[in-house]
């Protein structure tokens, strides 16, 4: 219900701006977009045709970027597109499928094949479907890696576990093979703004592949190399959220979620062994984490309180949600007391992952609301199914923006409301984040995959910086 809540006041500045009264919300300019080219606004229809006519997208000229991208030649071989992208070295990052993951799960035990083709029918998993799909992604890795090879590439085929800085250095292009967690982990590892990452979806009757290269070249990947060779193609540079955590008794050591594949308490227990190798280094300035979130990065508390019972019966344990409470500041604002169940920033990239199922509304509340407002005569035209479609298409079609765009869009969950706590922003567009953390057991979780202790005292600065900005291919169709 958060989401439908102040849906009219979006909807209706919605009818505003194509009244041609703009938003000042979406004119203001992400950090560093003045600096990247002063006095030009993200958005605004005569410059983003006259940047089309330049063959440029609005948050490329902000990033510097697009098809006549900076070029660098080299151990890259990077260059504008036009005069085309032959890399010499690639690493293909491979993704770990589920089959693989269950028998590294059950390895230790020393089950064999059947053994684990019974435990698996005993948790109700298909041993025959998960052994198919694995066959259908290592059979599209091979043909990546054939057709990287018969161009006289050197290619480097890594696993999760293999893939390091030092692969990344060595490699001019970074090929992820599997879907979209796949190529989130790849960039998580590239730092160089001029090394592309190239995602290719390896099973796409299961995966969505948002982040990956159209389906129709996980089979014709050699077509898409030929693409790359003669330039018909333009450089797309994905923004990217950094982090900086400052505060008393901080833990700036990462726990790698997918590696470990941790339980609650698990992950816990992972981040106090972490705390003690690091001995909690008291960081007092700002202190810039080793990542960049492509997706977006999640605040809130890791784990539920737990009571343990114990009488002549068996223990047991039952678990009682617990809030997140912290503070919050918007581009510099005034610092606000929060409670919710979580915040979540993301990317113009992300913008159609997490943060647009958090924030979107279902055709069931817009009909709803619109008929209280057709009630209140607020509402005069007659109300059918196309007009509740299209006012719910347009609002859910509002959540998105480019990657491209120098800019967050933060989302407050189920926020709790009352005479202590208050909510005067629950979304919205914003060039700066400041979250000072009154959790107890709480996590900053970047891309779904790194995990940071974010606990009472510690304070972190969520941001954009276009020179963080992730490159990759937009093939021409």
């Amino acid at each position: 219900m958060s989401s439908a809540r102040g849906f009219l006041g979006g909807y209706f500045c919605l009818a505003s701006r194509a009244a041609g009264r703009r938003s000042p919300l979406l004119c203001q300019r992400a950090a560093g977009a003045s600096s990247a080219l002063p006095g030009l606004p993200l958005l605004g229809g005569a410059r983003r045709r006259l940047l089309a006519l330049r063959g440029l997208s609005p948050g490329a000229a902000v990033a510097g970027a697009g098809p006549c991208a900076p070029r660098r030649r080299g151990c890259g071989g990077l260059e504008a597109a036009g005069g085309g992208f032959r890399p010499s070295r690639v690493a293909v990052v491979v993704k770990t499928t589920r089959y693989e993951f269950e028998q590294q799960r059950y390895r230790y035990a020393g089950l064999s094949e059947e053994d684990l083709k019974q435990l698996l029918a005993l948790k109700g998993s298909n041993y025959a479907g998960l052994l198919e799909r694995h066959r259908i992604h290592t059979k599209n890795v091979e043909h990546v890696v054939d057709s990287l090879r018969n161009e006289k590439i050197e290619v480097r085929l890594v696993k999760r576990r293999e893939y390091n800085e030092e692969t990344v250095r060595w490699a001019d292009a970074v090929i992820s093979a599997g879907g979209d967690g796949t190529m989130l982990l790849a960039a998580s590892k590239v730092f160089d703004k001029f090394k592309p990452v190239i995602g290719v979806n390896t099973d796409p009757e299961r995966s969505e592949g948002h982040l990956c290269l159209p389906v129709r070249y996980t089979h014709s990947f050699p077509e898409a190399l030929q693409k790359l060779y003669r330039g018909e193609f333009r450089w797309q540079w994905r923004q990217r959220i950094r982090l900086y955590l400052e505060g008393t008794g901080i833990n700036p050591t990462p726990v790698d979620l997918h590696e470990q594949q941790l339980s609650q308490e698990q992950h816990s227990r992972a981040h106090i062994s972490e705390r003690f190798q690091d001995q909690r280094s008291d960081i007092s300035g700002p202190h810039l984490l080793p990542v960049r979130a492509l997706n977006e990065v999640f605040i809130g508390e890791s784990l539920s309180s737990r009571e343990n019972f114990k009488s002549c019966k068996p223990s047991f344990k039952f678990s009682l949600h617990r809030a997140s409470y912290y503070e919050i500041s918007v581009d510099d604002g005034p610092w606000e007391k929060q409670k919710s169940s979580g915040l979540n920033v993301c990317t113009g990239t992300g913008s159609k992952a997490w943060s647009y199922n958090i924030n979107k509304v279902a055709h069931q509340a817009v009909e709803d609301i619109l008929k209280i407002a057709k009630k209140h005569g607020s509402l005069t035209m007659p109300l059918n199914t196309e007009l509740v479609q299209k006012v719910t298409n347009d609002y859910n079609e509002s959540l998105l923006y480019s990657p491209e765009e120098p800019k967050m869009f933060f989302s407050i969950r189920e926020p709790i409301v009352n005479r202590v706590f208050s909510s005067s922003r629950q979304r919205g567009f914003s060039s700066k984040v400041c979250v000072r953390s009154r959790c107890w057991d709480a996590c900053m979780v970047v891309d779904g995959g790194t995990s940071f202790e974010f606990n009472d005292g510690a304070i972190a600065s969520i941001m954009i910086d276009t020179e963080d900005a992730l490159c990759t291919v937009l093939l021409e169709e």
